[in-house]
């Protein structure tokens, strides 16, 4: 005799079906979600909260923040990007603010990080410093107001300047990572600057 099973036990096994697929639905909506919201987040650095010194000094590690908010300067050629080559985008420690490209990159010599322009000039500021009984233009983070370095006109063309910055102010972000970080429109640079037959 061949016993078939009752219709409830049909109905709940299927209740229990459909449940499964709608929380399996709505995990996948919610972690896509949760995905896009952190790209947005770290595309947005004038919605960031600044973070106060008391925070900073947890945050930073000495050197940053004797950098970003005491106006300090690194050692030269002893820092995490003076010889740095690789294709990539450098952002502000604090904020993720983009700051300067590895396109816009120079070895001055000098053991700092040196640039001829801003990736993103919005992003940076100018301002004069008398410091050491000298006057010099000091470029700093817009939205952290971090001190990143200074302005010389020693650079090459087109700009013929020099943005020498300190490494502790910046954080590096590799071509290959942009889009993963939200950088999107950065990444379009990289695409187009790669040699033919470079893989895209």
């Amino acid at each position: 005799m061949i016993e078939h099973p009752s219709s409830f036990s049909s109905k709940v096994t299927l209740l229990a079906g459909l449940a499964a697929a709608v929380l399996v639905a709505l995990g996948t909506v919610w972690w896509s979600y949760a995905q896009e919201k952190r790209v947005v987040d770290k595309t947005r650095p004038d919605e960031f909260r600044v973070p106060s010194d008391k925070e900073l000094r947890y945050q930073l590690s000495p050197e940053q923040f004797h950098v970003t908010r005491e106006n300090g300067t690194e050692t030269a050629f002893r820092n995490a990007y003076w010889d740095n080559h690789k294709p990539g985008i450098y952002v502000d420690v604090i904020t993720n603010e983009p700051l300067f490209s590895s396109l816009d990159k120079f070895d001055s010599g000098t053991g700092w990080p040196s640039f001829t322009k801003p990736i993103a000039p919005e992003h940076v500021v100018e301002k004069v410093d008398n410091s050491y009984n000298m006057v010099r233009t000091e470029v700093r983070a817009k939205k952290s107001n971090s001190h990143l370095g200074h302005i010389f006109d020693d650079g090459p063309p087109p700009t013929k300047l020099r943005y020498c910055v300190n490494s502790a102010a910046m954080r590096f972000v590799p071509a290959e990572k942009l889009k993963e970080e939200g950088f999107h429109e950065f990444f379009a640079l990289f695409v187009s600057a790669a040699p033919a037959g470079t893989p895209k």
